[in-house]
């Protein structure tokens, strides 16, 4: 008879993996012995009995099944073919319909010989078995979570095998951890841009791969580098489809460990408000950041709030313009912006506003001193005036995104939503400004001057706009946004994204 052969091992633990090795000899000796046909042994390894979907040559056999390549399979206990009672079942009807018989060795039990009733009592113990294993491997964790368990493999770190509680600071993958940090938070640069670095370098991850955006990310993401080990952030809440759920921050089990610290908490802190914010931007605007030019994701349409886009033409010579994506892409009834910035008058325009910046230095100071000093006394004789900010702001996001909708329905043209929310953004933008500075205590009031003039130096570093990187003009600069008239504003970036704004005006470029 030609016979199919399947084992598995739930882990790949090597005493697991010993007994997979055993169970394919068992086999080779159970054919040597019947006289029967090994046509193949199936074997999944490190896989769990209550899924069958994980199970790749599982599902192989089941095919392999319907193009009729044997007559029987052998398994040698029920709890390897299914840890799942109805999978059971499932599967051994589908066989029978095909005229395959299954047998079970151990339990001396086949699947044409043996009733339903009495497989799904032994299918129902090897699911319950399993549901006693998954409450015991639970509460293991629990109680090791509780002691403060670490990740087995952190770039980063040491590990000796088995340690569960210990890790050691691996100096050379630190001070990586510590430039990855620096280029995302201080340079501007992007995850891509970051991990095309590190390739560069030659340098590789923990498990000697090349660097990706998502790696760069888990870094970017992992709190253990400021020297809290964070467990229970997910519960199994079904054994059997293996579905999780995030837990509440209050329910996590927080562990602090200062020997592990690599980073600055307000480093950490930064780099996450910057991957919020772009991710923000990403999902509302579809946008991802970019830092491949210079001005890359630095222009504005004022009329969409999408990024400008870079255009190159060869006529002659190479001429580089910049256009918003929005109408580039989708056409001109998603945007009225036809306005085309050529790269080269930009750059020239942003090197005489910086002149013109420099030259009015002593009063952009005392403006800016005065602006906080207002606003702070503000908010010192109103006790409610952070959250009159906060509510104000919010009202004016439900009007922006009502409108939005709207249009996205095609109930208002274009031209009408821009009537409805003209202006809006602008004082979105202005309140959020505010409410930084209110949330900033007296320490913060008092260095204002000094964030300015550190501000102006970096501006005076400056040798040649044109060789400057987009990181390098993103520690100076916000946004610079441009209208359908072709104007030009440029918002420059201080004291943690607090904003001065200024303008060239009537840039004349238009299409």
């Amino acid at each position: 008879m030609r016979i199919a052969a399947y084992c598995r091992v739930s882990t790949d633990k090597e005493d697991q993996l010993n007994s997979l090795e055993a169970q394919k000899n068992f086999f080779s000796e159970y054919t040597e012995r019947t006289g029967d046909v090994l046509v193949r042994l199936y074997a999944d390894e490190g896989l769990s009995g209550t899924r069958i979907k994980n199970r790749k040559e599982f599902l192989q056999m089941m095919s392999d099944a319907e193009q009729g390549f044997f007559d029987m399979v052998v398994v040698k206990d029920i709890s390897r073919f299914a840890r799942n009672t109805v999978d059971l079942l499932q599967c051994i009807r589908k066989l029978k319909a095909l005229g395959i018989e299954t047998q079970f060795l151990t339990a001396n039990m086949t699947s044409m010989g043996n009733s339903e009733f009495v497989l799904t009592i032994f299918g129902a113990l090897a699911q319950e078995e399993s549901a006693n294993t998954s409450k015991r491997v639970k509460f293991g964790k629990k109680i090791n979570a509780e002691k403060g368990r670490v990740p087995n493999f952190v770039f980063g770190y040491d590990k000796k095998s088995g340690d569960y509680f210990n890790l050691n600071v691996n100096n050379a993958e630190a001070e990586v951890v510590r430039e990855i940090y620096r280029l995302y938070t201080i340079e501007g640069y992007g995850t891509a841009k970051i991990a095309k670095i590190l390739n560069g370098k030659k340098i590789k991850t923990k498990r000697g791969c090349n660097w990706s955006s998502n790696s760069v990310f888990r870094i970017l993401s992992n709190e253990i580098y400021t020297g809290r080990i964070i467990n229970g952030k997910q519960e199994v809440t079904d054994f059997l489809t293996g579905e999780r759920r995030k837990k509440n921050e209050s329910e996590w089990m927080i562990t602090v460990n200062p020997a592990v610290k690599i980073i600055e908490t307000e480093t950490f802190v930064a780099a996450g408000k910057i991957l919020s914010r772009r991710g923000i931007s990403f999902k509302n605007e579809g946008e991802r950041y970019s830092s491949k030019y210079i001005f890359s994701t630095l222009i504005k349409c004022r009329e969409c709030g999408r990024s400008f886009r870079r255009m190159e033409r060869k006529y002659k010579k190479v001429y580089v313009r910049w256009v918003c994506s929005a109408r580039n892409l989708n056409g001109a009834h998603t945007c009225p912006d036809a306005t085309s910035v050529d790269e080269n008058e930009l750059i020239d325009a942003l090197k005489n506003y910086f002149m013109n910046l420099l030259n009015g230095k002593n009063n952009v100071v005392k403006y800016f001193v005065e602006k906080f000093s207002k606003v702070y006394k503000a908010k010192e004789g109103n006790s409610d005036y952070e959250n009159a900010i906060k509510r104000d702001i919010e009202k004016l996001n439900i009007v922006r995104s009502k409108y939005m909708n709207m249009y996205t329905d095609d109930i208002i043209t274009r031209d009408e939503l821009n009537e409805k929310i003209g202006g809006t953004r602008e004082k979105i933008a202005a309140l959020e400004n505010k409410l930084k500075i209110t949330q900033c205590d007296k320490v913060g009031q008092m260095r204002v001057e000094s964030i300015l003039n550190r501000m102006f130096k970096n501006v005076e570093s400056i040798v040649n706009v044109k060789d400057m990187t987009n990181a390098q003009l993103k520690k100076i600069v916000r946004k610079i946004e441009v209208d359908k008239y072709g104007n030009v504003d440029i918002c420059l970036k201080i004291a943690g994204d607090f904003l001065i704004d200024s303008a060239i005006r009537n840039y004349d470029n238009r299409t």
